[in-house]
């Protein structure tokens, strides 16, 4: 990890304790401060696993309220991600994932990869979430496309929604299958991270055989589509 990576990474995990300390209760952010300076030092994941799966117990599911100058310079350090529509209690997950140490990568490895093979559902939106804040980035790459499968649609808008994980390092047919999935299940396309950046023939070709088999159907077709299949044409 570059020093400059590594200095935004902790400026951003300075403005994510802000954050969380305008959105908890005394109590609760004593707690989870205290739970991260575990998570720091432990040789293993045990405070990790429980404190991960504890934390809605103590942060709440409430909406989190982040300031207008906390998501401009959010903005600016992660272009494409946001913190819109996030709950307090996967905010404190995240940045409790950010404390894994990750000097040595399979430990660090482990431990991550550990929470997501025995996550329930909105645990798994919250490691989902975070995707650009993991270290060893190559590593989710097929993490990544395995949420894509999911059915679960809170796990899809994680991946999807202003997280510019996919569109930096998923391969043109992940990326395409991500963005037929988001038409499938009727997902906001337009909260999807640099779409238009990853446009390509190939998924423009699938989603007129889409549009084509609804029109033949009689049934509706979101309207955005339509952007996606015509923009290179109009940009050339």
């Amino acid at each position: 990890m570059s020093s400059s990576v590594k200095a935004q990474l902790n400026e951003l995990n300075s403005i994510f304790l802000s954050i969380l300390k305008k959105n908890l209760s005394s109590d609760a952010f004593a707690w989870l401060n205290d739970k991260a300076d575990q998570v720091r030092t432990e040789e293993r994941a045990i405070q990790l696993n429980q404190t991960f799966s504890q934390l809605p117990k103590h942060a709440g599911k409430s909406t989190l309220v982040v300031s207008e100058d906390d998501a401009t310079a959010i903005a600016a350090m992660v272009p494409g991600f946001s913190l819109t529509d996030w709950s307090i209690d996967r905010l404190a997950r995240v940045w409790l994932l950010m404390q894994v140490p990750i000097i040595d990568k399979d430990a660090y490895l482990k431990k991550i990869n550990g929470l997501f093979v025995a996550s329930e559902m909105n645990e798994q939106v919250a490691l989902y979430a975070a995707l650009p804040f993991y270290a060893y980035p190559e590593e989710w790459i097929v993490k990544a496309e395995n949420g894509i499968r999911s059915n679960i649609g809170t796990v899809l808008e994680a991946i999807m929604y202003h997280n510019p994980f996919p569109a930096t390092y998923l391969s043109e047919n992940a990326f395409n299958q991500l963005v037929l999935k988001a038409f499938f299940t009727e997902k906001d396309v337009t909260r999807i991270t640099g779409l238009y950046t990853r446009i390509n023939k190939a998924l423009q070709d699938t989603l007129s055989d889409y549009v084509a088999e609804r029109t033949a159907a009689h049934r509706t077709v979101e309207p955005n589509i339509y952007q996606i299949i015509d923009y290179k044409t109009q940009t050339i």
